[in-house]
């Protein structure tokens, strides 16, 4: 039976550089009740990205106060007024945050999951959701990786550098580098994950780093912590090497960094290119990425890579664990605990 008490986080105060649990509030009260057109879902997984960050700052397009905030969520169909829409149906929507939603398939990317047999519940938000996407997209549209090149990921062991890693081997990447934050997750990248090389870019100016790790260059970089991981990446890039921009997390909480990398008129002088990602442009992807994994994740070749939180009281830690490095692949909550 349906809870009959919805919850949500509400953002109450602009964060100040990096969050706090105190930034946030948990609020109770009915679960809303289906209009023509809507049907209610009852939230199963939420997903908490560092993109979040950014749209607590306000502005257009940005997370209001004293309002739920959203992201992707997976969930259950347990009362429909929307014809697209069944009793029991399971729906990828944005959401979440919150234990009920109302939703409108179509709508903001709401849609039915397939509901591959064999495979996770939580492959829809990690290797099979927006995160997956992301990697996919900047690998074969942005950066067009061909068979045996090399290729650089920064963040290696979070949700888009994981799928990055998978996706870039199947596509028959020829070795493939990676930067985290400890000698624990560079030890996940080059033991369970199968990367060539890593080096946690605390041990020494990034740029050195990774022209150790590839002394004869990179083909292609897919960033997504900008700053001095994208001037190293510029300088061991070779002749007409590829940067796919995904995110910029040295920056996300105020952190001061250069405004642009010193070197970056070598993408002139390299005849590099440096194009930024943005996932909604690429849903067209969806069923091709798909029939690309949905294989691999049924023989086990690959997995869903996530971290996941027990319980919708944990939502928050969940996410301030991102800034502090305690996610392995995608950070995720599970809400029934």
């Amino acid at each position: 039976m349906t809870n009959r008490t919805a919850r949500a986080v509400h953002l109450s105060a602009r964060p100040d550089g990096f969050p706090t649990a105190r930034d946030f509030t948990y609020v109770e009260g009915p679960v809303p009740e289906p209009a023509p057109g809507t049907a209610l879902v009852e939230n199963l997984l939420l997903s908490v990205d560092p993109y979040h960050r950014g749209l607590m700052d306000g502005g257009e397009g940005g997370f209001d106060l004293g309002a739920p905030l959203e992201g992707r969520s997976v969930g259950r169909v347990t009362a429909s007024r929307d014809p697209g829409l069944a009793e029991g149906d399971l729906v990828f929507h944005r959401e979440g945050w919150r234990t009920h939603a109302l939703v409108t398939l179509g709508r903001d990317g709401t849609r039915k999951l397939p509901g591959h047999a064999g495979v996770p519940l939580e492959a829809y938000l990690s290797v099979l959701g927006g995160t997956g996407l992301t990697a996919y997209a900047a690998l074969t549209r942005t950066a067009a990786l061909r068979e045996g090149e090399d290729l650089y990921v920064s963040a290696a062991a979070g949700g888009v550098g994981t799928a990055t890693g998978h996706i870039a081997r199947l596509l028959g990447a020829r070795r493939i580098i990676g930067s985290a934050g400890s000698a624990a997750k560079v030890a996940h990248l080059t033991g369970a994950l199968g990367f060539d090389a890593a080096f946690d870019y605390h041990d020494g100016p990034v740029g050195e780093q990774l022209a150790a790790a590839a002394p004869d260059g990179i083909d292609v970089y897919v960033d997504n912590v900008g700053g001095d991981h994208l001037e190293g990446a510029i300088d061991v890039l070779r002749e007409y090497g590829r940067i796919a921009w995904v995110g910029a997390v040295s920056l996300y909480n105020g952190d001061r960094a250069p405004a642009a990398p010193r070197n970056l008129f070598e993408v002139v002088h390299k005849s590099l290119r440096l194009e930024g990602v943005l996932v909604r442009n690429h849903t067209n992807l969806q069923k091709e990425l798909e029939d690309l994994l949905v294989p691999h994740l049924r023989s086990g070749r690959i997995g869903t890579d996530t971290t996941v939180a027990q319980g919708f009281d944990h939502t928050v830690d969940a996410f301030l664990g991102l800034f502090r490095g305690e996610n392995l692949g995608k950070m995720l909550v599970r809400i029934d605990g």
